[in-house]
């Protein structure tokens, strides 16, 4: 059988890929999972006097909490099976990574095993987030100091 024959029937046999659908999930659990970050939000902002910009610390922090947890009771697994790309994109997706990164190297001990899988994707993001981080500071320090922006 040369490659065209195989390619042939394989097209024949595989189910068309519902795009559509898979898209609406994901926009639909993205969605609910930012409507219930603004929810936590405007909690903050009511019930402990938190301003717009000291209650999204408090969210994000929140909201990966929560995902955590959920990754850890196997709940997030199936939200992500359902809801694709929906369920990794906000916040949320990095509190279920880091989790999940840790539960697999829970055989390995609590040392190597959870302490340094936990930190695989989590390491990446703090080391670039500070670094970007210090060159935007670095950055508008120059400014500042010719007088192009105020502090």
């Amino acid at each position: 059988m040369d490659p065209q024959e195989y390619q042939q029937i394989e097209q024949q046999n595989t189910p068309p890929t519902p795009y559509l659908k898979n898209c609406l999930k994901a926009f639909l659990v993205g969605g609910i999972i930012c409507a219930i970050g603004q929810a936590i939000t405007f909690l903050y902002m009511i019930f402990f006097d938190f301003t717009d910009k000291t209650a999204g610390n408090a969210t994000v922090a929140t909201m990966v909490f929560i995902a955590m947890i959920l990754t850890g009771l196997g709940l997030y697994r199936k939200l992500g099976a359902f809801a694709g790309a929906g369920s990794a994109v906000p916040v949320t997706g990095f509190g279920n990574a880091v989790v999940s990164a840790a539960i697999e190297g829970k055989t390995e001990g609590w040392v190597l095993g959870v302490g340094g899988n936990m930190f695989k994707l989590a390491g990446s993001v703090i080391l670039f987030g500070v670094g970007s981080a210090f060159f935007i500071a670095l950055i508008k320090l120059i400014l500042v100091s010719m007088g192009v922006v105020e502090w």
